[in-house]
This record gives C-alpha cells, structure tokens and sequence, in this order.
C-alpha cells in the first residue's frame, strides 16, 4: 500500500494471514541467535526448552521481549509451587485486569466514537481524543504486561518489568528509556550498535570527517543509526505511512534534542529556577503533551486523515458544537475513568521509592485480602464487558 501510494502504482500484493504474537517470537528468536553468535549466551542444546523459551505463552501475545540470558534463570530451574509467588501474582494480575477493563475498555469507547468518523470529530474532540488515546494506551498496555508478569510469577517465573512510570518523564529521550524497556533495549542492542559498529558505517564516518569535519563526522552516523532504528520501529507497528512518519518524528525531536543540548544547559544555568518542582512538573506536561500528538498517528487509518485531524484543531470553524455527551459515555462512566486515573496516578507516585505491592506484601494477610477482594469486586462491578458489548484485544496484540 505504501508503494502503490508514493509512486501510484498499482502493484498486487498476497494477502498473508500473520499469526498471532509473531513479532515478539521474532524477536526473540533473533535476539537469541545474535546472543549465541555473540558468546554472550551458550546454544541450548534441548529443542523442547528453546521452543518454551521462545514460546512461553504469557508473553508471547504483546512482550516483553525477554532475553535468553534472563528468563532461562527461572524458566528451566523446576522450582516448586510456592504460595507467595503464587499470591502476589494473583495481586498483579487483578491490578492490570483492573487497568484493562475499568479504565482502558471504558475510554475506548470514547476514542471509538472520535475516530470512527473524522468529518464529524474534530477541533476539542482530537484534542480530547489524544490524550483520552494516550491515557487508554497506558491503561491497557501495562495492564497487559501486568497480567503477562503476574501470571508468569504465579509460576514461578521472573519476566523483565517493561514500563517505569513513563509518563512521569521530564524528555522524550528519557520517556523511551521508561516505555516498552525491553522493545527499546532490543533496537539498541541488536540494530544501533550493530549498524554505528559495521564496517560500512566505519567507511561513512571516516568519509563524513573527511569533507564535513570531526564534529560532523562524529554525528552524520550516529544520527544515520538512529534514523534506521526509528524507521525500523515505526514499520514493526505498521506498514502503512502513519506508522513510519511517527518513528521518524521520535527520531527528528531525539536527534534536534540532541542537538540544542548545549543551548537548553545554558539557558538552564541563566534562569536559574530549572531545578525547582515547578520547572520540573512543566517539562512532565510537556513531554507528555508531545507523546500525546504523536500517539494520534497510531489512531487513524491514513496519513492523510491524521493530519486533517490534527490540523482541524487549529480551525475556529471545528469548535462551535462541542458536547461530551456526543462521546457515548454516560456521567458516571466519566467519574469512573477520573478515580481510576487518580487510582493510577497515586499508585504510580507511591511506587517512586518503593512498589506498592512490597509494602502491601509486609500487611496482614487480612489487609491484603481486603484490598485486593475490593480490587476485584470493583473490576467486576465497574468492567465494561458483557451483552452488548464488544470487548477489545489489547492494542499492542497487533503490533
């Protein structure tokens, strides 16, 4: 399609059925050959226990992509039932569950209404849209990798944590170094180094030193990798030009970023209050206000209608008529999306200096079980599932 588009062509393509999960289990696979190629890891000789590894179903679906090194620790170990491990991922299971079906399911339907029809939503409704999109997005998928870490502890197993509060993140630069850890650490380690280290790369950056000098020279390859990785990224989530314009507009911010570092330090040192909370909870907004715009390429269908979109919100003309309850949600369903949010919110800022569920481990059992009983009651009572509805997959199930 993106051929066709570019060049207008009229090319057929086969129309191949891709299985589920796929793209976790390639990475994996490589990521494994890489690291025996690398004698960072000995080739397993057990068929059956590289096809577990590979396989292990709870991540299978949406991450995170686990090294060899790591999870063979506890995957092939034999360890026995035990009760706490058993329990505490039973707590963090129903904590995602909780994130998935009250919070994410809920907003769906909202942001379903918003980009089921783009003539009709625009103006506030993109900009309610994308950060409704980009607080679902959140909601569902660590409440995915909840559910994929919980179930994996219940057995015994240790599976690599994915997110660290990334949208507490103060830069674009860090918030990739929070959002999908293990996605982020597998472009780095298996195509960044390996392209700025191949020997072709070494020939470009002798030749850029040569006729841009030793300043130029040291940042044409290291942006040229970067560029790679980020076009890399943006068409592992989709073949379609949204995708790839959305890599390569986390790459343009990271690499200009860059850039203006020395000027953004110096303009730090001169105000003299950038250390200061309120400086501080600006860059958060910021940062979260440019992940938020770009999330919206991951909404619609062309690039053509994101951009219509995005653009509408700067046209007077797409204000007048604005109604929430244009929305499909109901009162109450907003109130509920708010607690759960601040639910979200306070478990994410007591979890800096410690995770919640550590302290909770230290309670009685009888406080425990309260908690987490409520949790489930309130998940139940408050999940959007049942007759009538259609219940969503989790979003990064296709990627």
């Amino acid at each position: 399609m993106n051929i066709n588009g570019l060049f207008g062509a009229k090319l057929g393509f086969v129309s191949i059925a891709v299985p589920l999960g796929i793209s976790y289990y390639t990475f994996m696979a490589i990521g494994y050959l890489v690291d025996v190629y690398r004698g960072t890891v000995k080739a397993e000789k057990s068929l059956w226990r590289f096809a577990l590894f590979v396989s292990f179903f709870p991540h299978v679906i949406q991450g995170p992509i686990s090294r060899y090194g790591d999870l063979s620790e506890t995957l092939f170990s034999g360890e026995g039932f035990n009760k706490e491990n058993f329990l505490r991922g039973l707590e963090r299971v129903l904590w995602g569950f909780f994130k998935k079906l009250v919070i994410a399911d809920r907003i769906f339907i909202a942001v379903g209404q918003i980009i089921g029809d783009s003539a009709k939503f625009q103006g506030p409704y993109i900009l309610i849209g994308m950060v409704l999109y980009t607080v679902e997005l959140y909601a569902d998928f660590t409440g995915g990798i909840d559910v994929t870490i919980g179930v994996s502890q219940m057995l015994g197993i240790k599976v690599a944590e994915n997110f660290m509060r990334p949208y507490f993140s103060t830069s674009l630069k860090e918030y990739w170094r929070r959002w999908h850890i293990t996605m982020c650490s597998w472009f780095r380690d298996y195509v960044f180094y390996p392209v700025s280290t191949s020997r072709w790369m070494g020939r470009f950056t002798k030749f850029t030193k040569k006729h841009f000098g030793q300043k130029a020279g040291k940042r044409i390859p290291v942006y040229v990798s970067s560029f790679i990785v980020w076009f890399s990224t943006g068409l592992w989530h989709g073949a379609s030009w949204n995708f790839i314009v959305w890599g390569l507009l986390n790459w343009a911010v990271l690499m200009i970023s860059e850039e203006l570092e020395p000027l953004y330090s110096g303009f730090h040192k001169r105000l003299g209050f950038t250390n200061g909370t309120g400086y501080k909870v600006f860059m958060i907004l910021r940062t979260f206000l440019l992940v938020t715009v770009m999330n919206l390429f991951d909404c619609y269908a062309t690039l053509g209608e994101t951009l219509g979109s995005l653009f509408s919100v700067f046209r007077s003309s797409a204000w007048p008529g604005f109604s929430f309850s244009a929305l499909g949600l109901a009162a109450s369903d907003w109130v509920v999306i708010g607690a759960g949010c601040l639910l979200m919110l306070a478990v994410s800022l007591l979890s800096v200096k410690r995770p919640v569920r550590e302290r909770l481990a230290e309670k009685p059992y009888a406080l425990r079980f309260a908690v987490f009983s409520l949790l489930f009651i309130v998940t139940l009572v408050a999940g959007v599932y049942g007759v009538g509805y259609d219940s969503s997959q989790f979003i990064y199930t296709r990627f």
